[in-house]
């Protein structure tokens, strides 16, 4: 046995049971599930009426003191002998709430209940997302009513920062994306001297797919976070607080305007995202294959139908819908302080970027016979 494993050593004399610790009780050692057991068996065995003698441990930290603090039952022994160090570390553990130590690596049963504990916040979390789907629907049902009740302001605002702001990003991102398509079909194209179908390809994927996808991506990690951000913020400083005890609704000040405004960006968005791309590629087709500019743009509506401009838009416009809910709906999560703001912040983002290649999937398979009777 190693000298630095903790242990435990009973001793009986005429004044009393005594019980001394000695090695490292540390979490280095504690870690280990076999030392780990065997302490829970030594200190089961320890006399509830024992004296308890710290000095003999080499290294005594937090995890260590908490064991041991469990084992009292939290309370103080009624004998304790500890250097001026350790009763530091042992009265931070009583003043602490109340903890479970546990080794590293949970056993299958706290594993069990891991999961378990995950599969109920991911069900309140979908209850929470239908809840404020169903609030968005009926918000929109008394703006139509009602276009009054709409704060204008908002929507105008939402929709600039997420729409006009967005543009020289999603350009950019959008013409490299099409110079690196262009170059790289060009080499298989040339092989089979089918040069001309790179109209064809680029087309179809630029117009039906990429476009709105790579918006759609853009726009969740720049704009969904931004969503996130300003109503987990909103609720650090008790503002939506303010706002339930004033009477405004946070569904029509806050989701509503949100929704609304990417619901009209995003098929913008997708459509200049996919003009920038068409234009690098058109520009690298030109360069690498000697594909001109005025064939490519003569060739390009024949290649692609018009339909599938359609389900862009239509694909943009519900991706737009569900990155503001999801932002939303993890700003609205945000407990008040910073290092839930972070962890929604990143949620939201995650999620996002995850509901648009699902829906994107979604609409491949449902849609997977419009506008390809080329």
């Amino acid at each position: 046995m190693s000298d630095a494993q903790p242990r435990l050593t009973h001793e009986r004399a005429a004044s009393g049971a005594s019980v001394a610790l000695q090695g490292q009780w540390t979490a280095q050692q504690l870690g280990n599930r076999r030392v780990w057991r065997a302490l829970q068996r030594a200190l089961a065995a320890a006399p509830a009426d024992a004296a308890w003698d710290l000095s003999g441990a080499q290294a005594f930290d937090h995890l260590g003191a908490l064991l041991l603090w469990q084992h009292w039952g939290r309370r103080w022994p009624q004998n304790l002998l500890a250097s001026d160090v350790q009763r530091a570390v042992l009265e931070r553990v009583a003043e602490a709430p109340a903890q479970t130590a546990t080794p590293r690596g949970a056993s299958l049963a706290a594993q069990f209940d891991a999961l378990g504990k995950g599969v109920l916040e991911a069900l309140v979390q979908l209850r929470d997302f239908i809840a404020l789907m169903g609030q968005l629907a009926l918000d929109c049902i008394a703006v139509l009513l009602a276009p009054r009740k709409m704060p204008w302001r908002d929507f105008s605002g939402s929709l600039h920062r997420i729409g006009a702001q967005a543009l020289p990003i999603t350009a950019l991102v959008g013409f490299l994306i099409g110079v690196v398509l262009a170059y790289l079909m060009s080499q298989v194209l040339r092989q089979f001297g089918a040069e001309t179908f790179i109209v064809n390809i680029l087309g179809l994927a630029l117009v039906r797919e990429l476009g709105p996808l790579l918006g759609a991506v853009l726009v969740a990690g720049r704009s969904g976070s931004s969503i996130t951000a300003q109503i987990g913020v909103m609720r650090v400083t008790e503002e939506l607080d303010a706002m339930r005890v004033m009477g405004i609704p946070t569904g029509l000040r806050l989701v509503l305007p949100r929704a609304l405004a990417l619901a009209v960006a995003m098929p913008l968005i997708a459509v200049w995202t996919t003009l920038a791309a068409l234009l690098g590629g058109m520009i690298a087709s030109d360069l690498a294959l000697g594909i001109t500019s005025s064939y490519f743009m003569s060739e390009l509506p024949k290649a692609v139908p018009i339909a599938n401009l359609w389900l862009a838009c239509a694909k943009a416009a519900a991706f737009g819908v569900a990155i503001a809910l999801i932002g939303c709906h993890y700003g609205l999560r945000v407990k008040p302080n910073t290092e839930s703001l972070g962890q929604g912040t990143t949620s939201s983002v995650v999620t996002a970027i995850t509901s648009v290649i699902l829906i994107d999937a979604l609409f491949a398979v449902l849609f997977k016979s419009v506008g390809l009777d080329i």
